[in-house]
C-alpha cells in the first residue's frame, strides 16, 4: 500500500500488473526532486520484482504531467554548477530506469503532457492517449531545451519530427501525436481504461523472458544500415533466446495446443 502523502502511488494488481500513478493533481502532476526520486525508486523496485509482468504509468486528475515544476527549475537555475549537474543526472537516471525496465511499460495519457511529461510518454514502450490529450515541448520559450528527454523523443518520432516539436514549441493534439508515432492508440476518454486493459491483456500473452530480451535487443539498435556488427548481434541474440525455458515452453505449448504457462489462468 502506498503512502497517501507520496507524490507517486504504486499498486500491484492481479496477474502481475503494477500501476504507478503520479499523484500531484493540484499542480497537474508537475515533477520536482521528490517526485523524480520516488518514481526512480518505484521503477527500481518493480524492475527487480519477478512477479511483475507489466507496468502502467498513469496520473491522477485531468492531466498526465505538466512536466518540470517551474519552482524546481528556478531553484536549479540558481544552484551551483555541480548541484545543477547532479540534479539533471537524477532526472536522466529516472527516465533511463523507466526505459530500461525489463517488463513492458504502458503510458496512460489524459489531458496535458508537457515537456518532461512528453519524456515520460516516450520512455514507456507503449502509449495510449485519450482524445483530449495534448502534447507540447515549450522549453525554447523558457530559454532552455528538452535535452534530457531529447534522446527518447528522437527514438519515438524520429529526428526531424523531434526537432520540429522542440523548435516550434507548439502544442499538438492526440491525433497528430498518433500520426507521428508519439502514441500508439487514441481513444475517447471513457474508453481509455478499456484500451489500457486490452493492451495489458495482449502483453500478458507474451513470454516474460522474450519480452525482456526484446527490450534489451531493440534498445541496442539504431535506424541505420544493417552492418556486420548488427547481424552478429541479431544472430547471437536469437541463438540464446532459442534455448531459454520460455522458448521451450512456448514451442511445447504450441505443439500441444495449450496456453503457455505464463498466460493468466
Amino acid at each position: 500500500m502506498s503512502d497517501p502523502n507520496s507524490p507517486v502511488h504504486v499498486e500491484l494488481r492481479n496477474n502481475g500488473v503494477a500501476w504507478v500513478e503520479m499523484a500531484r493533481p493540484a499542480v497537474s502532476n508537475a515533477f520536482d526532486e521528490q517526485m523524480i526520486g520516488t518514481l526512480d525508486a518505484a521503477f527500481t523496485a518493480l524492475g527487480a520484482n519477478p512477479q511483475v509482468r507489466v507496468v502502467v504509468l498513469a496520473a491522477q486528475g485531468k492531466h498526465f504531467s505538466a512536466g518540470a515544476d517551474l519552482q524546481w527549475m528556478q531553484r536549479a537555475s540558481q544552484a551551483s554548477a555541480a548541484d545543477n549537474l547532479a540534479d539533471a543526472r537524477r532526472f536522466a537516471d529516472m527516465l533511463s530506469r523507466i526505459a530500461q525496465l525489463p517488463q513492458p511499460t504502458v503510458a496512460r495519457v489524459q489531458g496535458a503532457a508537457l515537456g518532461g511529461g512528453v519524456g515520460l510518454v516516450c520512455a514507456c514502450d507503449l502509449a495510449i492517449a485519450s482524445t483530449d490529450a495534448r502534447f507540447a515541448l515549450s522549453e525554447a520559450r523558457l530559454g532552455i531545451l528538452p535535452a534530457v528527454i531529447g534522446p527518447y523523443l528522437v527514438n519515438a518520432v524520429g529526428m526531424r519530427q523531434a526537432k520540429a516539436l522542440a523548435l516550434r514549441a507548439q502544442g499538438i493534439d492526440a491525433r497528430q501525436a498518433f500520426e507521428m508515432g508519439l502514441v500508439q492508440q487514441v481513444v475517447s476518454a471513457d474508453q481509455l481504461d478499456l484500451a489500457v486493459d486490452a493492451a495489458i491483456a495482449d502483453l500478458l500473452q507474451g513470454s516474460p523472458q522474450a519480452q525482456g530480451a526484446i527490450k534489451s535487443f531493440f534498445g541496442q539498435l539504431a535506424v541505420a544500415p544493417v552492418g556486420s556488427a548488427v547481424r552478429e548481434l541479431s544472430a547471437q541474440t536469437i541463438s540464446r533466446a532459442r534455448t531459454t525455458d520460455d522458448a521451450r515452453e512456448g514451442f511445447a505449448a504450441f505443439l500441444e495446443k495449450r496456453p503457455p504457462r505464463w498466460t493468466p489462468s
